[in-house]
């Protein structure tokens, strides 16, 4: 779940390695028949996030905020170190530095947003945090046309939120927004991390370096409430669905998407989150909600459309001067 540097502001998050000899050729991001590939993996790892979040608001009576912050990022970090075994050796100081940074965008973002829930419901805390993505999807953009969907998602936004958000309390709605701060940076280094380590090696190590970060924290708040069983299990059911799947998915979506238009499509979290809401914690839609998830899904649509027929485009241009492959 780009931009690189601020001489590649609106490139691809990363190129995807050559295909091997005999194999189909790929014609791009977003331009071919496999194209909403990268699409799909941003929707889905969207709806996990999601539906961990709203678990995590029922854990919090159990385990406070940031009790459930450091036991997402530890079990976490425990499950993507198993599983992926990253390198630790044959790395730049570049390297490292990029996977450090990337771990402590993870762990500020998770620790403000958790704030935020503990504060303001779940839909307008991710209608908030959703603004960062949309202004990065503002600045990465060469397109003109992406400013629309840009606008007509933050329209939605804000219709989620009620029209405005004077009715919420001030502290939980600042956590939110510096949420969504760190949710712009997230998609940077998620980005950058994923070229420079190969898999989910690099997710792996930058949650492990987030975990060590938040474990002092939520010992501090929560103690030995964080080893009860069952919010052990309810922890590690967050950790899963709201870290563990979500950012691995968005991190190969990253390898194959422009920043402009994974940020676009991050407009739809405030209507997946806003469905978990009620799904989960019972918080029923109203028509204004209702009409912004359609905004939000128009946005994400459009946005969508927009790289489909710019992929397609260059394509054709590359094979009528057989340039192609």
């Amino acid at each position: 779940m780009t931009t690189p540097g601020s001489a590649t502001t609106s490139q691809p998050a990363t190129s995807v390695a050559p295909a091997p000899a005999g194999a189909p050729r790929r014609l791009g991001p977003l331009g071919s028949p496999g194209s909403l590939g990268p699409v799909g993996l941003v929707l889905a790892g969207g709806i996990s996030v999601q539906f961990g979040g709203a678990l995590a608001v029922t854990l919090m009576p159990r385990a406070g905020a940031l009790g459930v912050v450091a036991l997402r990022l530890f079990v976490a970090a425990v499950v993507l170190l198993l599983v992926c075994r990253p390198r630790l050796r044959g790395h730049s100081r570049t390297d490292w530095g990029t996977v450090v940074v990337f771990g402590i965008t993870m762990a500020g973002m998770n620790g403000l947003f958790y704030q935020a829930v503990d504060r303001i419901p779940l839909g307008p805390a991710v209608t908030l945090e959703v603004l960062g993505p949309l202004a990065l999807s503002v600045l990465a953009s060469r397109r003109a046309i992406n400013v629309v969907w840009a606008a007509l998602a933050l329209a939605g936004v804000f219709l989620l939120g009620g029209g405005g958000f004077s009715s919420l309390d001030p502290t939980g709605a600042a956590f939110a927004l510096g949420a969504g701060a760190m949710w712009a940076a997230y998609i940077v280094f998620s980005a950058r991390t994923g070229r420079r380590f190969p898999q989910a090696d690099g997710l792996a190590l930058a949650m492990a370096v987030g975990a060590v970060l938040f474990l002092p924290l939520g010992i501090a708040e929560s103690g030995t409430k964080l080893v009860d069983p069952v919010t052990l299990g309810l922890g590690a059911a967050v950790a899963l669905l709201s870290s563990v799947l979500p950012y691995t998915l968005e991190l190969l979506a990253l390898r194959r998407l422009p920043a402009s238009t994974f940020a676009v499509l991050m407009s739809l979290e405030p209507a997946v989150a806003a469905t978990a809401g009620f799904l989960v914690l019972d918080q029923a839609l109203t028509a204004m909600q209702s009409a912004a998830i359609a905004l939000v899904i128009a946005a994400s649509m459009g946005a969508v459309r927009t790289q489909v027929g710019g992929g397609r485009k260059k394509t054709a241009a590359l094979e009528s001067t057989g340039l192609e492959g």
